[in-house]
C-alpha cells in the first residue's frame, strides 16, 4: 500500500506533454526600416513564442491588430510576444512608431 503513494509523484512527472501546450520559438529582427524574415512562416493551429529583436537606435512598437498584440521594444533589446494558435492565413504587423515598417506572418 505504501509503495503506491511513493510512486504516484513519479508517475505524474512522466505524464506526456501535449503538443498544443508547447510553443514553437521564432525570431523577428528589426534592422533599419525592415523586419526580417519577411514573411515569417509559422505553423497554423499552434502557440508561437515570437522574439522581436530591435537592432536599431530608436524605440519601436511591435503592433498587430490581426492578432491583438502591442508591445514596445527599446533600442538594442528584445521582447517576447506569445501568439496563437493562429488559423491558417496571413497576419500583418507594423512598427507603430514608423508605420511604413511592416511585415507579414503566414500561418500554414
Amino acid at each position: 500500500m505504501r509503495a503506491r503513494f511513493i510512486l504516484l509523484p513519479f508517475l505524474l512527472l512522466a505524464a506526456p506533454v501535449h503538443a498544443q501546450d508547447a510553443a514553437d520559438d521564432f525570431t523577428l529582427k528589426l534592422k533599419g526600416d525592415k523586419f526580417s524574415p519577411d514573411p515569417l512562416t509559422v505553423p497554423a493551429g499552434q502557440k508561437v513564442k515570437l522574439t522581436v529583436k530591435n537592432e536599431t537606435a530608436a524605440t519601436a512598437e511591435f503592433e498587430s491588430a490581426d492578432f491583438s498584440r502591442e508591445k514596445v521594444v527599446q533600442p538594442g533589446s528584445q521582447i517576447v510576444v506569445n501568439i496563437g494558435p493562429l488559423d491558417a492565413g496571413k497576419y500583418t504587423y507594423v512598427n507603430d512608431f514608423h508605420r511604413e515598417t511592416s511585415g507579414t506572418i503566414i500561418a500554414k
